[in-house]
């Protein structure tokens, strides 16, 4: 009776082949696969996208020029004392990079952009460009190394800036932003001497 017993719980138990179980295990393998390549293009693709971002920051943080020595400012004398104000401001760039030069045409067909501010109130963007305010000019320092309107690697320009406003006197201050194609801005500001002389060096 305990032998039938026994023998009647396992009737009609079927078990898995060899076949089925290697058909199951395939599947979980392929499904596996699937889902790991996903991952990974994903996470490629952000990474990617990460580096493209970083690179494009740092390219555009980056200066590709600098101010080099002082800042000199060139007053109009009044009825030939010394109460002046200024009409324009010279200063130096250079390039700091050694693969990629940087346009300095005049306007109004230029790709460097200046813009104005003072204490009088003016603010004056794109100096000599749409407004037709003020006006620009680069004159290179040196023997020239390549195109005569490029700034090149190793070469300086002066840069004159005539004012779009000729009211800034004695105490006042001003600002100049050069902002070129490529790179990070430089700014110039400065503040002026209570006498206003016909040259002045603001350091």
């Amino acid at each position: 009776m305990i032998k039938k017993f026994f023998k009647g719980l396992h009737r009609g138990e079927k078990g898995i082949t060899g076949l089925e179980t290697a058909i199951i295990l395939i599947a979980f393998v392929t499904v596996a696969s699937v889902l790991a390549y996903s991952v990974l293009s994903a996470g490629i693709f952000s990474s990617e996208k990460g580096k493209a971002a970083v690179y494009k920051g740092l390219d555009q943080a980056s200066a590709s020029m600098e101010l080099r020595g002082d800042v000199i400012c060139m007053g109009t004398p009044a009825n030939g004392n010394t109460a002046a104000t200024v009409d324009s401001v010279q200063f130096t760039l250079a390039s700091v990079l050694q693969d990629d030069a940087v346009d300095m045409t005049a306007p109004p067909n230029n790709g460097v952009v200046i813009n104005y501010t003072d204490s009088t109130g003016a603010n004056v963007p794109n100096i000599g460009g749409a407004t037709g305010t003020g006006n620009w000019a680069a004159a290179l320092e040196g023997k020239e190394r390549g195109v005569a309107t490029m700034l090149d690697a190793d070469e300086q320009m002066k840069i004159t800036v005539t004012l779009p406003t000729n009211t800034l006197a004695g105490y006042g201050s001003f600002t100049i932003q050069v902002i070129p194609p490529k790179g990070a801005a430089i700014t110039i500001t400065r503040t002026l001497p209570g006498a206003i002389q016909t040259v002045m060096d603001l350091h």
